[in-house]
């Protein structure tokens, strides 16, 4: 594949560094992500001088390696780069200077520890590299001013060097040659894309199935810090940490061949568990953050995952994740609803749908779409009970599901539809415009028939557009293009209404729906959200849940389900 770093950076699976060119300025740096996107991840730019003069250059990447040739010499390579191991970065400079020019900070500072080995401390990552020259010739300027150097320029020049990352103490090894690091990637991405394309033989979405391979392979970092196993990070491009409920989509595609690595995606949840229930919105190797709370979609997609493989249903992998589901209940229950009420949201990132128009009239909100998470999860957890021998706890939640339905219909539905309400006075919001109030689809199978008939037909009249469905009316006057939840087209939910509507009779809507979206990759590749008219890709290039959504529906797809 031809792979552009604008849109998709160069990294690997289990990899902390990355490569990446930005749009705007084009400049080209090696990043690093850790401490997460909010942390600084810019290393190096890099540059490249012949006789003295700084020289334009050219970019040519693949999933296994970036080469950089001279524009004036395009035959001829000038540098590249492999990142043979997860903390090793390779580079290979032929009769060229690489010139690598650190982004740093106060006190950043890089020091000489032996011939051909540098030692560069990266205070606001708390990181260390050792930069070596294993075969070639360089330069190192970096005029220290008392507390660290006052700039950064290395020139490297016919050689190998490699580029080595760690916390506190570096030790010595002998490290492959290039052409060895190289083949070893080769190898290892081979198997991960022969896995991934699940015998895909046609070549009409086979450009979606290398991106969405690369993207989910290369976005994964290793335990490091706060991470205890395997991460798929949503994108090392700009949102670089293991998000909740993008991390369950990610592990939906990963259940059938790596069962292991999937289930690691929901055991950081699990293992990072407030002690309220709440699950962090997201966490990477420094931070845990717990400032939104997402609605239960964990028990939904571990009952796929034991469809998918029998790992799941190990009673000791299924007994952690029904324990911890049941605290993810009663906290909902217990700080999230108001007496004789359904439960609430605090904010707009709670739901996922940020700035859906839905929360434009202010908090806090009940909404239909956490009502029937809630419910949906309380069946499933039901239904777990019943294999793990709690047969009165299964009653129980049976009961619980029971009442908040009965309450969703009283509270959040009228003879229009769905809708929610706001503020301590649980005032009717009267604005139904957004595709978040139709997602009761997800417990379709409770549902009266007339009524999944008037929300599919509501769908189809209101949200359906070239390339699937638009997250707000596309007749709104809230409705934008470019408007994150208020328009534009995005993957998760677009598997959750597929899903549902396959379920629950509508296979014919479902189907049209996941091939819609199978195209829509073709043309806006595995970003973030799209344009539902033109299929345009926004905002993030690079997003694992879109790529993972993608082979799921397209294994969905070639089964002819």
């Amino acid at each position: 594949m031809n792979l552009d770093i604008k849109e998709i950076p160069f990294s690997r699976f289990g990899s902390y560094f990355c490569v990446s060119q930005e749009k705007d300025s084009e400049n080209v740096y090696i990043r690093d992500v850790h401490g997460g996107d909010a942390a600084p991840s810019k290393l190096f730019q890099l540059d490249f001088v012949k006789d003295g003069v700084e020289k334009e250059y050219g970019i040519r990447a693949s999933e296994v390696s970036v080469i950089f040739f001279l524009k004036e010499e395009p035959e001829q390579i000038a540098a590249e780069i492999i990142i043979s191991e997860e903390d090793e970065l390779h580079i290979e400079v032929r009769d060229v200077e690489l010139r690598l020019r650190a982004t740093k900070v106060k006190y950043d500072s890089i020091m000489e520890i032996e011939d051909g080995m540098y030692e560069y401390h990266i205070y606001p990552k708390e990181l260390k590299l050792m930069v070596i020259n294993l075969t070639g010739q360089w330069s190192v300027e970096a005029p220290w001013n008392i507390i660290g150097n006052d700039f950064i320029d290395m020139r490297l020049k016919n050689g190998h060097f490699v580029l080595e990352s760690y916390r506190t103490v570096y030790e010595k090894k002998e490290y492959l040659t290039f052409s060895q690091g190289k083949a070893q990637v080769e190898r290892l991405y081979e198997e991960w894309f022969n896995t991934m394309k699940r015998g895909y033989t046609q070549s009409n979405y086979l450009p979606s199935v290398e991106r969405a391979s690369y993207i989910t392979w290369s976005s994964v970092v290793h335990p490091d810090g706060l991470l205890k196993d395997y991460a798929m990070y949503m994108s090392k491009l700009w949102m670089y940490n293991i998000w909740s409920w993008d991390n369950c989509f990610n592990a939906l595609n990963l259940g059938e061949e790596y069962p292991e690595l999937a289930y690691a995606q929901l055991k950081t949840f699990m293992d990072n568990q407030d002690a309220s229930g709440a699950y962090p919105d997201f966490v990477n190797d420094k931070f845990i953050s717990y400032n939104c709370i997402k609605p239960p979609v964990f028990a939904y997609i571990y009952e796929q995952l034991m469809e998918r493989n029998d790992y799941f249903k190990d009673e000791q992998r299924l007994r952690a994740v029904y324990e911890s589901t049941k605290k993810v209940m009663n906290y909902f229950e217990l700080y999230r609803t108001y007496p004789g009420r359904l439960p609430h949201y605090k904010h707009g990132n709670d739901s996922g749908w940020d700035n859906a128009s839905l929360f434009h009239e202010g908090m806090v909100v009940e909404a239909p779409d956490l009502a029937s998470f809630l419910i949906r999860t309380y069946d499933i957890l039901s239904s777990f009970a019943n294999r793990l021998g709690e047969n009165e706890e299964s009653e129980g939640f049976v009961s619980k599901a029971d009442a908040l339905f009965t309450l969703l219909l009283e509270r959040l539905y009228d003879d229009v539809g769905f809708y929610g309400r706001v503020g301590k006075n649980a005032e009717k919001i009267t604005v139904r415009s957004s595709l978040i109030l139709r997602l009761p689809v997800i417990i379709g199978y409770r549902l009266d028939k007339s009524l999944m008939d008037r929300l599919v037909a509501d769908l189809e009249a209101n949200f359906e557009t070239r390339y699937g469905l638009a997250t707000e009316s596309i007749y709104s006057s809230y409705y934008k293009e470019d408007g994150y939840w208020l328009g534009p087209i995005w993957a998760p939910v677009t598997y959750l209404f597929i899903d549902s509507l396959k379920r629950y009779g509508y296979e014919e809507t479902g189907n049209r729906l996941r091939d819609k979206f199978l195209d829509l990759t073709l043309v806006g590749g595995m970003a973030e959200n799209f344009d539902p008219h033109t299929g345009t890709g926004l905002v993030d290039t690079s997003f694992t849940w879109t790529s993972s959504v993608f082979l799921v529906l397209l294994e969905d797809n070639l089964r002819g389900d």
